[in-house]
């Protein structure tokens, strides 16, 4: 599951944020690559620095294995915490899709902000059930487990709007939002995802739910975009 969440937003960071990222950058005084380039390590800074900060804990680790500031927090909160570390930039980039459609540019298009909300979408089912599972293991009930899951994701829409609003109201950082976004997601996948989903001996099926998560996000895009 987190294998394939990995892959969906590894195309996704691709085919609807970076790619029209370089295409809207193109005659512009900087080269087409340079907008891109920037916004991306820009994203991936970003979310180290919200790593070192943020308390929280990766699942399957010890409570010891906290990352962040020191902290007093239950294992539970630290748990959903590391996951609302993930959706955060995943939020964003559906929201700065859609601001790039509603600013009416060419090289975006509500057709493919939608097939990322889709992307997405499918794979926050994996991810709510990687916080979910584990929690439940642990002894928390039915109940908390599935609502711990949802909370988690509830800081995407949050990101959404802050992202759509920044690009609509500043149209030339567009570019580097973009690739800000990608950047975020690409550093969650290289940092966590990946680690955990191969985790164990679980490295073939992690790596066969990467190649079925950018296939699917891959048709997705190409498809309705």
């Amino acid at each position: 599951m987190l294998g394939f969440a990995s892959g969906v937003m590894i195309a996704a960071s691709f085919w609807s944020l970076l790619a029209p990222a370089i295409a809207m950058s193109e005659g512009d005084a900087l080269p087409a690559w340079a907008p891109a380039a920037i916004g991306f390590l820009l994203g991936g800074a970003f979310l180290r620095l919200v790593d070192r900060i943020l308390p929280h804990l990766h699942v399957g680790m010890p409570t010891e294995a906290a990352e962040g500031l020191h902290t007093a927090w239950r294992r539970t909160t630290l748990l959903v915490l590391a996951i609302t570390l993930h959706n955060f930039p995943e939020g964003l980039a559906v929201g700065v899709a859609f601001g790039a459609a509603a600013a009416g540019l060419p090289e975006a298009s509500v057709a493919g902000a939608i097939a990322l909300a889709l992307g997405i979408g499918l794979q926050n089912f994996p991810e709510g059930m990687a916080i979910s599972m584990p929690l439940r293991r642990e002894g928390v009930s039915r109940r908390r487990s599935f609502w711990y899951g949802q909370l988690s994701g509830m800081v995407e829409p949050v990101a959404g709007v802050l992202g759509a609003a920044a690009v609509l109201v500043a149209q030339p950082i567009l570019p580097y939002a973009l690739a800000f976004a990608a950047g975020a997601m690409i550093f969650v996948v290289a940092e966590d995802l990946i680690p955990e989903a191969g985790r164990g001996e679980n490295i073939h099926i992690a790596t066969t739910g990467v190649m079925i998560g950018f296939t699917v996000m891959m048709i997705l895009d190409v498809a309705l975009g």
